[in-house]
């Protein structure tokens, strides 16, 4: 028969001690880690991507529409109001354009300043765009105008994240 091995009181006191310690500090860590790690957890409701209408409504005149995007950063969730510049070309090809002006950030309209028709125009500081967002060297910003992702899927115009203008500045 096999040799019982006994087990001393202190070893088993340690032994217990050590067990009710653990479970008690994981009981304590838990919480604090599901805190920290809950926001990567959770899924994102709805896409990237905001419809704001048909193709059809929009034409070579740019048209200025306003969206709701819902916003989640870790456990502030909050809804803002932004808005693009959308035209489309005789191709039919979508091109929606923010209207943060590249200088310092002010906002820009279409076609306001009677000196230069049908060009964006920040009034703060006198900024030009072209139609399709390019600067106008000469004028105070150093960059064109940032474009919006668009998708068109099941009759909708869809906008999404903003993205850099690759065009170049032009002379006006």
């Amino acid at each position: 028969m096999g040799d019982k091995r006994e087990i001393s009181r202190r070893t088993f006191l340690n032994y217990a001690l050590m067990g009710t310690g653990g479970f008690l500090a994981a009981g304590m860590i838990t919480p604090m880690i599901r805190f920290a790690v809950d926001p990567l957890l959770q899924g994102h409701a709805g896409g990237d991507k905001v419809a704001v209408g048909s193709p059809d409504e929009f034409s070579a005149v740019p048209k200025r529409v306003e969206f709701k995007v819902h916003t989640k950063d870790g456990w502030y969730e909050s809804e803002s109001t932004l808005s693009a510049w959308v035209t489309k070309n005789d191709k039919g090809e979508i091109l929606a354009l923010s209207p943060i002006c590249k200088h310092l950030g002010c906002t820009v309209d279409w076609n306001t300043s009677p000196e230069h028709p049908d060009q964006y125009f920040c009034p703060c500081h006198l900024g030009r765009y072209t139609i399709n967002g390019e600067h106008i060297l000469g004028t105070p910003p150093t960059a064109s105008l940032d474009e919006y992702e668009t998708e068109v899927k099941d009759g909708k115009l869809y906008l999404g994240k903003v993205k850099a203008n690759p065009r170049p500045g032009v002379n006006g």
